[in-house]
């Protein structure tokens, strides 16, 4: 009994200490149980491009170059990167290893770069020696005098690519089918394929067309057999990835039309790929598609007049939802190319445009910064998506290379007198030449991340 006194005192001090202490605790806690409940979806899409971020997902640069990464465990090499003087306005040289490394600061961007000179191996194949390169993108073999275009390497800032090997790319590719799928610009990075890959076989015969078809802008689909490697290459035209149509007038006049709510025809092509690579841009950017005059087709409605950009847009996202519901992440890889510069000068390429008499990168000037509303549009789009895509986002890269474009040696010298010189080339590439860095980067991509789970991993 003399304690009981004391116990009355601690239980009424119980409830005022409770009553004193959440006021001060909640704030505290609040954001650490709203942070756990609301899942991000903008964060989880954005890192399905980490492995190449894109400028919306961008490490600051170190003030300071990182420290050499350790080398990847990689096959012998048959093509090795030498050291190069770098140039007055060109990056830092990279280390000459086999490493992708990080940069101090994060991951590294592979696009914050710039190109430099190497004499010893570059080009990756004589010019003139590819079957496989037609006329439009043959610029030595149509009389094109320079050769400086084919000699220069991309060189990110912070880190190094793998070093590129053909045979390595081939054994990845063993078994499996490799498809581009787009516009012209995707069959100028296929033949670049084809060739690069070609100097990997010491018997050129065992890789053929297998329908016997020889390349022409004419023809919309091709399948390369590697019989080695029991894989194939393959190209199929698709301009926009949604379907092209036409419509017809009471007088039975035809008109072509765009249907953006409806995938391409060739898309039954596409299935059971194990690894493909998209683009659409150029051809929304002149001629029908850019005035958009009863042209954009949605369900039954067909628009008087519609923005290409907002057509650009939708299209896109019904070429997304395609891939979210018909791809299987775990079987396969999917690449998105990005839109390619075009370089031309005192008009478009039906205008008098022309880039005949560049024979260096440019490394200064308001196209280096340019980024076209296209490119933001493809990256919200794949950042949104299920299926996680690989952004190759060569834009910036080709801002620099005005001097890699066919100008005015699309044509034979013969044929080249029968053109007039106000239509030139500047928007595809020559090769060997720019589209053989595109290729390298889905090289790196295959080695640093071989995503797919039933893929046997080097």
């Amino acid at each position: 009994m003399p304690s009981a006194p004391l116990l009355l005192p601690w239980r009424l001090a119980l409830p005022l200490l409770a009553f004193v202490s959440v006021p001060f605790l909640l704030p505290l806690t609040l954001p650490f149980l709203l942070r756990s409940s609301v899942p991000s979806r903008q964060a989880l899409s954005l890192r399905r491009l980490d492995w190449l971020p894109s400028p919306l997902h961008r490490t600051p640069a170190p003030s300071t170059p990182p420290p050499p990464p350790s080398p990847l465990p990689m096959a012998p090499t048959t093509m090795s990167l030498s050291p190069a003087p770098p140039l007055a306005s060109s990056p830092p040289q990279p280390p000459d290893t086999a490493g992708y490394g990080e940069s101090a600061g994060g991951t590294c961007d592979v696009y914050d770069g710039g190109w430099m000179r190497d004499e010893e191996a570059r080009p990756l194949y004589p010019p003139g020696t590819c079957p496989y390169v037609d006329e439009a993108y043959a610029c030595a073999s149509n009389g094109r005098p320079d050769a400086s275009y084919t000699r220069w390497r991309w060189a990110p800032r912070w880190c190094s690519l793998p070093r590129f090997n053909a045979t390595d790319f081939l054994a990845r590719l063993r078994g499996k089918r490799l498809m581009l799928v787009g516009d012209s610009m995707n069959r100028n990075q296929f033949e670049s394929l084809l060739c690069i890959l070609r100097e990997a076989l010491s018997d050129k015969t065992r890789m053929f067309e297998t329908h016997g078809y020889r390349i022409t802008k004419g023809r919309g689909y091709f399948v390369f057999k590697f019989v080695d490697y029991d894989c194939t290459v393959e190209f199929v035209r698709s301009h926009f990835l949604v379907r092209e149509g036409v419509r017809y007038n009471r007088q039975r006049n035809s008109n072509p039309i765009l249907q953006i709510d409806r995938i391409d025809k060739t898309a039954s092509r596409w299935k059971k790929v194990d690894v493909l690579v998209f683009n659409t841009g150029h051809w929304w950017t002149h001629g029908k598609t850019a005035r958009g005059k009863n042209y954009y087709k949605e369900g039954d409605t067909l628009y008087p007049q519609f923005d290409s950009t907002e057509a650009y847009r939708r299209a896109l996202k019904t070429w997304a939802r395609w891939i979210d519901k018909n791809m299987d992440p775990a079987k396969s890889i999917v690449f998105y190319r990005g839109y390619s510069t075009a370089h031309f000068r005192a008009g478009d390429w039906d205008s008098g445009g022309s880039c005949n008499g560049e024979t260096e990168p440019t490394f200064r000037g308001a196209v280096i910064g340019s980024y076209p509303e296209k490119m933001r549009i493809a990256e919200a789009v794949i950042g949104g998506m299920r299926f996680p895509v690989r952004l190759l986002n060569v834009t910036k890269l080709t801002n620099f290379r005005k001097d890699g474009h066919p100008s005015m040696y699309s044509k034979a010298p013969a044929a080249r007198k029968k053109v007039s010189r106000r239509k030139q080339d500047c928007s595809h590439w020559c090769l060997p030449g720019v589209p053989d860095t595109w290729n390298e980067l889905i090289y790196a991509s295959l080695v640093l991340d071989p995503k797919p789970r039933s893929w046997k991993h080097h």
